[in-house]
């Protein structure tokens, strides 16, 4: 993995936090993470439309985040109230609950990662395209699997 590739790798960070946009109506999406290799610290989900910024979500205005305390095995994330779109979905297992995504030397991941559709990671996050589920008025499920590098 190049060195710029490995940095762009997971910039997800303490904005996930913020609640997701809420509002009568829209779908429920209901996101089941596995693969979780122990229970320390937190993950973080982030679900959003913006095709330029993905895997980035802080800052990106409409899009759902979520954080729910890490425990071995799996964890379930539910966005509420989703309206229609083109979504796709990045996810941390922040360990140590920092709010950033470590790294050894500065370019590989320490900590778990995942995306919607368990779009693959090739020298760098997956473009949208790859990760991108459409969200309509009926309800989904969908489950990601955590991949760690180290």
């Amino acid at each position: 993995m190049s060195r710029a590739a490995a940095l762009a790798l997971l910039p997800l960070g303490t904005a996930l936090a913020a609640a997701a946009p809420t509002g009568s109506g829209g779908a429920t999406i209901t996101v089941t993470v596995t693969g979780l290799r122990n229970a320390e610290g937190v993950v973080r989900a982030c679900m959003t439309t913006d095709e330029d910024r993905f895997p980035r979500c802080r800052g990106v205005p409409g899009a759902y985040g979520a954080t729910t305390e890490a425990q071995a095995g799996n964890v379930t994330f539910t966005f509420t109230g989703v309206k229609p779109g083109r979504y796709a979905i990045a996810l941390l297992h922040d360990e140590n609950a920092n709010g950033k995504a470590d790294r050894a030397l500065g370019m590989m991941p320490k900590e778990g990662f995942g995306f919607s559709r368990d779009a693959k990671v090739r020298m760098g996050p997956p473009r949208f395209a790859d990760a991108a589920f459409d969200v309509g008025s009926e309800n989904r499920a969908m489950t990601i699997n955590m991949r760690y590098m180290l």
